[in-house]
């Protein structure tokens, strides 16, 4: 499995636990704080790269130590970053999450970079010849672009998978309509689907992205597990019970999984249910690169943990 995971590219600053910003100049003592690669593409990619399948980064990001620094944290991970491009003018996407005790995670962001990203720095020759093309946020990028790169994959036998960004409330129908024709699996939360859709209700909301176009829709519900959705059939997979540390990347974890599974020759719920156990395994530490799990004590996860009720 060779994969370009192109897209979203982001340093997260991660601080736990926190339960209230100090006023003023005050200060508080916290138990941890790290840095990771994350995205919608990184994060991603972090989770391939364990699963076994062969990784190649692209997307932008600038020539400042936040640049460097997410650069040696993918490279490390064993994630090709050759095509990711530099900008000298523009900083490098990152996030500050302050986790709070029960895992949840508001953020502060800076979009940087990855909005810049375009045709010109495609490696259209290394897509050509990968298997698997994900793109994180297409909607940072516009959908012409986005259904640019899509299609070209698809010419070329590639299969495709789209995860998104933006949180619902920002999104329409119309940043992802032209794109969905040339994406295969469809990995967005349910908020996304809902606030993309314009529907309020989540199988109807899917069945729209897949009425034009797109191949299957895997939607992430957080605790309540994944819901799939094909123009013929709907299921649901359950999440994994874990005590659970930071949900930071849990959502890419699970889109890493989805895939790995998938070009193993996995059925979806098969493919869904390792996707699972690797968001499942993501969670129980902090930042989307925790734990150190493989294929197969992912696969022995899946086997040996109980599902959430």
């Amino acid at each position: 499995m060779k994969v370009v995971t192109m897209g979203v590219h982001v340093l997260d600053v991660l601080v736990r636990p926190v339960e209230a910003i100090p006023e003023g100049q005050g200060a508080t003592l916290v138990e941890d704080i790290r840095m990771t690669a994350a995205g919608t593409a990184g994060g991603t990619a972090l989770t391939l790269a364990k699963l076994g399948a062969f990784v190649r980064s692209a997307g932008a990001i600038g020539t400042d130590p936040t640049g460097d620094l997410l650069l040696q944290l993918l490279g490390r991970a064993g994630i090709d970053t050759g095509f990711l491009v530099r900008r000298a003018d523009t900083a490098t996407s990152a996030s500050v999450l302050p986790i709070r005790p029960n895992g949840d995670r508001p953020s502060l962001h800076l979009l940087g970079a990855n909005i810049t990203y375009g045709l010109d720095d495609v490696p259209w020759e290394a897509l050509a010849e990968a298997t698997h093309l994900h793109l994180g946020g297409p909607e940072l990028i516009g959908v012409d672009v986005a259904a640019r790169i899509l299609s070209y994959a698809k010419e070329h036998g590639v299969v495709t998978s789209v995860d998104l960004l933006a949180p619902g409330v920002l999104g329409s129908f119309d940043q992802l309509a032209a794109a969905l024709p040339h994406v295969d699996h469809l990995l967005p939360n349910e908020d996304q689907v809902l606030g993309f859709s314009g529907e309020d209700d989540l199988v109807r909301g899917a069945r729209r992205f897949i009425d034009a176009g797109a191949g299957a829709v895997a939607v992430t519900r957080g605790g309540d597990g994944a819901v799939l959705v094909t123009a013929d059939t709907t299921e649901t997979v359950p999440a994994f019970e874990v005590d659970v540390v930071d949900t930071t990347g849990c959502g890419d974890a699970f889109s890493a999984g989805f895939l790995r599974g998938i070009g193993l020759g996995r059925s979806p719920r098969e493919a869904a249910v390792l996707g699972s156990a690797a968001a499942a395994l993501v969670a129980r530490g902090l930042g989307s690169d925790h734990g150190d799990f493989d294929l197969a004590a992912a696969d022995e996860f899946a086997a040996t943990h109980e599902p959430r009720p």
